[in-house]
């Protein structure tokens, strides 16, 4: 279908691949993130299933009355938010096994349905993909001089890639990587991402599974989190972190079921721990690392709202643009099916984000605002791989730091590469 001014997004290739090996597609991510944009862009026909809050739709109603008649029109075609029916998802199956072809469908959800009523996990029939926000060479925020692909198989072209503004980093940190507050300001931004979040806690939570959620306390939950973006703090921490700041407590049970939900919503993207391929004896943490779909939530609640706020803040700028950074990290590797990962021992030793190759092979990044700390990161990376290898492990075969004010990419004599989050590209 055609659709005005639709900047194409990383993941079309991949969404224009999946049509031609399955039956059908359900690309998921949070609300907002641009699905139906994407949807769209490869469809040639749509219906939408929005349900209002306290109701249904005539879409949704007819879908599972008659569900025949949903899947009617010229092909692909896009069901949108199609978990408000959830009876189509066997239904479709049905009928690309009845039918054998390829790219019949694109499937839309910004939750993850109640599997209840669906009887096959549609596994050979449809394809899932994951749609976050703009990564910053999307939103036309980064020059793309390097290949992180590239750069994970050792290729790198040395050059200067411009001076980057510490003002406009912070800008794109606060303005987030949503498709249509692309062209706002950061406090314009800011605003709507309230709002976002406001319909999350007001409508959307109780819509998921017909649960009533003490507001207040989601609300205070993403407070705490927005204050422990890009940390390894457990539920336990987050309970003790809302009790010591807001003066309130929270059941731990109350507050996972909480955290399962948001989750459900896409409105977190954690990292998962990464040990598997290190095999040594070095202990591995499991704590994931948190993290928002965006920074921009951080910033929102956390209310940052301009520049000037986050840069007189230099320690929560660190945590928010590492969390820019890893989204971007994220939607770049996921393009050339890698993935990330975070590392931390209890020797206290850590790694901002790894890469696993689909070799096997993994690369190490530290990720730093200021050119001041590019040292420390290199020299942290270095000597963690000198561990790993005296431990007989296989270490990292890139070594990385992701810079914010860098004005070059280049490889250092001890073989650390830093590059500019602002150059890089899948």
């Amino acid at each position: 279908m055609e659709i005005k001014n639709y900047k194409r997004r990383i993941v079309d290739e991949k969404i224009e691949h999946y049509l031609k090996l399955f039956g059908a597609i359900c690309i998921e991510g949070p609300k907002y993130c641009g699905k139906t944009w994407a949807g769209r862009y490869h469809s040639n026909s749509e219906i939408l299933l929005h349900k209002t809050t306290g109701g249904t739709s005539n879409n949704v109603e007819l879908a599972k009355i008659s569900p025949s008649l949903i899947l009617e029109g010229e092909k692909p075609k896009l069901i949108d938010e199609w978990q408000e029916a959830t009876n189509l998802w066997d239904e479709i199956r049905a009928d690309v096994d009845r039918t054998g072809l390829k790219g019949q469908y694109i499937l839309t959800g910004s939750s993850t349905p109640n599997r209840k009523g669906i009887s096959h996990s549609g596994a050979g029939r449809y394809g899932k993909i994951h749609l976050r926000t703009m990564s910053l060479y999307e939103s036309g925020d980064s020059t793309g001089d390097v290949s992180l692909k590239d750069l994970c198989n050792n290729k790198l072209e040395q050059k200067l890639t411009g001076e980057v503004d510490l003002r406009k980093l912070a800008g794109l940190i606060i303005r987030g990587g949503w498709p249509a507050n692309i062209e706002y300001s950061p406090k314009d931004s800011s605003d709507a991402i309230d709002e976002y979040i406001k319909l999350i806690i007001d409508d959307d939570l109780i819509r998921l599974d017909g649960v009533n959620r003490d507001k207040h306390k989601v609300r205070l939950l993403l407070k705490s989190l927005a204050r422990n973006e890009s940390t390894t703090v457990s539920n336990m921490t987050l309970k003790k972190d809302i009790n010591d700041v807001d003066n309130e407590d929270i059941d731990i049970d109350t507050l996972s079921s909480y955290l399962n939900a948001l989750d459900k919503l896409y409105l977190l993207d954690n990292d998962e721990p990464f040990s598997s391929n290190i095999r040594s004896s070095i202990r591995v943490k499991q704590a994931e690392k948190r993290h928002f779909t965006d920074p921009s939530i951080a910033c929102a609640l956390l209310n940052i709202k301009e520049e000037n706020k986050l840069i007189n803040d230099l320690e929560t700028f660190g945590f928010l643009f590492e969390a820019m950074v890893e989204r971007d990290l994220k939607i770049y590797a996921d393009s050339f099916n890698a993935k990330c990962y975070h590392y931390q021992d209890y020797q206290n030793r850590e790694i901002d984000n790894v890469i696993e190759l689909e070799n096997g092979e993994w690369c190490a990044f530290e990720i730093k605002l200021g050119v001041n700390k590019i040292e420390q990161g290199a020299n942290n990376l270095l000597n963690l791989k000198r561990d790993i290898e005296a431990e007989n492990g296989r270490a990292p075969s890139v070594l990385c730091v992701i810079c914010g004010l860098s004005n070059a990419a280049y490889k250092r004599p001890d073989g650390v590469y830093v590059v500019p989050i602002t150059a890089l590209k899948p």
